[in-house]
């Protein structure tokens, strides 16, 4: 599992630039990802949000302009550098009247969060960097509702005919790519090896039971090298 002291240095060092990296590295196919997680969000028309690992806030973001139901959205993560990016694009911003958004140090391990506080916990690429994801689901549940629902938007494993060109792809080429545009091309060469060693959409499901959830649901998404679970606290 990853060591929790390394990941918080990486996303630190590599803060500022972290957007236009996963712009790039992903042709821009993040935003669509991100796009299908919100648009099931709003759906269920939740009223107080948590987007947890929320990283310069992208999703907290979305979900205010896109989920009208929306009266509070917390967004929370470990690494302060990827908060403050947050923060920047918050004062720059004026979100929606009809709901409220504000970003919080917090540790997945232990959240500084009463029980049963938020109708809906997103979680959008950073479930693979928990040092120990059953403790983190486990905490997601806890600050749920009864009936509240988890969102976990993370990276799987490929189709198998697409396998070993996205292999290649991330082996090599990311590397070069992020190495370039941040500066720093260990930060995703770590990257790279969380993904490949992350499980696929069934074993992630088998996980998010274990953690207490009901009524899971897995959608593979860009050839299965992303995948949606939702699931019912």
């Amino acid at each position: 599992m990853p060591d929790p002291i390394a990941v918080n240095s990486m996303f630190a060092r590599i803060a500022r630039r972290y957007d236009l990296a996963n712009r790039l590295l992903s042709g821009g196919i993040d935003l669509w990802w991100r796009r299908r997680l919100v648009g099931a969000v709003a759906r269920q028309k939740p009223g107080d949000i948590l987007d947890l690992a929320t990283g310069s806030g992208d999703v907290a973001f979305a979900i205010c302009r896109k989920v009208l139901s929306a009266k509070m959205i917390t967004g929370m993560d470990f690494c302060q550098p990827m908060l403050d990016e947050a923060n920047i694009k918050l004062q720059r911003l004026t979100p929606s009247s009809h709901v409220n958004v504000k970003f919080q140090h917090g540790d997945g391990m232990n959240l500084p969060l009463p029980d049963h506080g938020f109708d809906a916990v997103t979680i959008s690429f950073g479930l693979r960097n928990m040092p120990d994801r059953h403790r983190s689901l486990c905490e997601m549940r806890r600050v749920l509702r009864p009936g509240g629902r988890m969102y976990v938007l993370e990276f799987s494993q490929p189709d198998r005919w697409f396998k070993p060109f996205y292999l290649f792809y991330l082996r090599h080429i990311l590397p070069l790519i992020a190495g370039v545009v941040t500066g720093d091309r260990a930060a995703y060469v770590y990257l790279n090896e969380s993904i490949e060693l992350f499980p696929d959409r069934e074993a992630l499901a088998a996980e998010i039971k274990a953690a207490g959830f009901g009524s899971i649901q897995a959608t593979g998404l860009t050839f299965g090298i992303v995948a949606l679970h939702e699931a019912t606290a």
